[in-house]
């Protein structure tokens, strides 16, 4: 792979393998309060706080795939960094909710509906990028200077409750 191949895709890497890690703490968290609970391998029954870890990974693991397609897409057909950023904030608000669900439940909520906000911005980043490409393949009009300064200044938006 050349230089610069790479280099448009590294931050992606970076955020993937760092959702990697996340999902192993996770998964970690899971066997941890399973071996305590009950003493055994991971197991579905225990305490009400080990159905609390168990319910947070899996509502974590069933948005993990969404998750990475939107990134990636938004990644490649949009703008790297701003997409790469929104991916750091998704992580640390799912680590939030994954915290938040472990205590109350209503903890959980803001990290719940910040993260929802975060794949809509990945999401639209990724329509905007076909939209371009469909756009320069059709009527030779490329926009994507102003979609990657509009996207790089919308990113930090995000970081707004």
């Amino acid at each position: 792979m050349d230089q610069e191949t790479l280099g448009s895709i590294v931050l992606l890497a970076i955020v993937t393998l760092i959702s990697v890690v996340q999902n192993a703490f996770f998964a970690n968290k899971v066997e941890h309060e399973s071996r305590h609970c009950n003493g055994k391998g991971v197991q579905r029954q225990g305490s009400s706080y080990f159905d609390r870890v168990y319910t947070a990974n899996q509502n974590c693991g069933h948005a993990y795939p969404t998750f990475l397609a939107v990134l990636w897409c938004a990644g490649l057909l949009c703008s790297q960094a701003p997409a790469a950023f929104a991916g750091l904030m998704y992580l640390f608000v799912r680590q939030k909710y994954f915290v938040g669900y472990l205590g109350e439940r209503t903890q959980s909520t803001p990290g719940y509906l910040f993260g929802k906000r975060i794949i809509l911005f990945l999401f639209l980043m990724s329509v905007a990028g076909i939209l371009n490409y469909y756009l320069v393949f059709f009527f030779g009009s490329d926009f994507e200077i102003h979609i990657k300064t509009i996207t790089g200044a919308i990113s930090p938006l995000l970081l707004i409750p």
